[in-house]
């Protein structure tokens, strides 16, 4: 599959009706998730393994990792609506595709995630609302995976590559985005409506985490 046509396919998925503002619920968009699946794929961490998307929101990560081959998928959010949005978007790219993916599905707290994989894609809260809401991503990632690659706000920077060197990881900087925050009124698909400016681009990072890089 080319880049492109992941980006399309990403495109079409399906996204929140309302986003959960304690939830830190950001929708990625596509071009930015098929750039970082892209690169993912090409260092050898989707095709043939096993990888886990933590907090999956519509599952776009997990898509596209199948798309490019992943053995298996493990979408996992504790967000009930975002479940059911993820399995009715894989089902849509299965009849896209015309065959099944193996994927599975876990309503569950990050905190209880616990099957093993090779590889963990995750985008998880920037800790806007509650400081280093990321901390339990990162700790449950990197008790059960050995590669992850996690998004995490460019000012943050200092404090993840502290942590993560901390429990003994090897961590670097793989991509830089520019993320876009999108206003939304009551009902919209993406977006809070309380947001000042149509559209607030943050700056964020993802951060290739490998166990066996120290």
């Amino acid at each position: 599959m080319k880049k492109k046509d992941l980006e399309i396919i990403l495109s079409g998925l399906e996204t929140f009706e309302k986003q959960q503002l304690d939830l830190e619920q950001y929708q990625t968009e596509s071009h930015i998730a098929g750039d970082l699946l892209w690169h993912a794929c090409m260092e050898g961490d989707i095709e043939g393994k096993i990888v886990a998307d933590l907090g999956c929101g519509n599952g776009v990560f997990g898509i596209g990792a199948l798309l490019l081959g992943a053995k298996k998928v493990i979408f996992l959010d504790v967000d009930g609506a975002a479940i059911k949005i993820a399995r009715n978007n894989v089902l849509a790219v299965e009849r896209i595709i015309g065959q099944k993916l193996s994927k599975s599905f876990s309503h569950s707290d990050i905190n209880k995630f616990s099957k093993k994989v090779d590889t963990v894609l995750q985008n998880p809260p920037f800790g806007v609302r509650k400081t280093h809401a990321d901390k339990p991503f990162l700790l449950r990632a990197m008790k059960n995976s050995s590669r992850i690659y996690s998004f995490h706000k460019l000012d943050t920077a200092r404090f993840v590559e502290s942590f993560v060197k901390d429990e003994g990881w090897g961590v670097r900087l793989v991509k830089k985005y520019k993320f876009p925050l999108r206003k939304g009124k009551d009902g919209a698909k993406t977006g809070y409506a309380f947001w000042k400016k149509n559209v607030h681009f943050v700056d964020v990072g993802v951060w290739l985490l490998d166990s066996k890089a120290v």
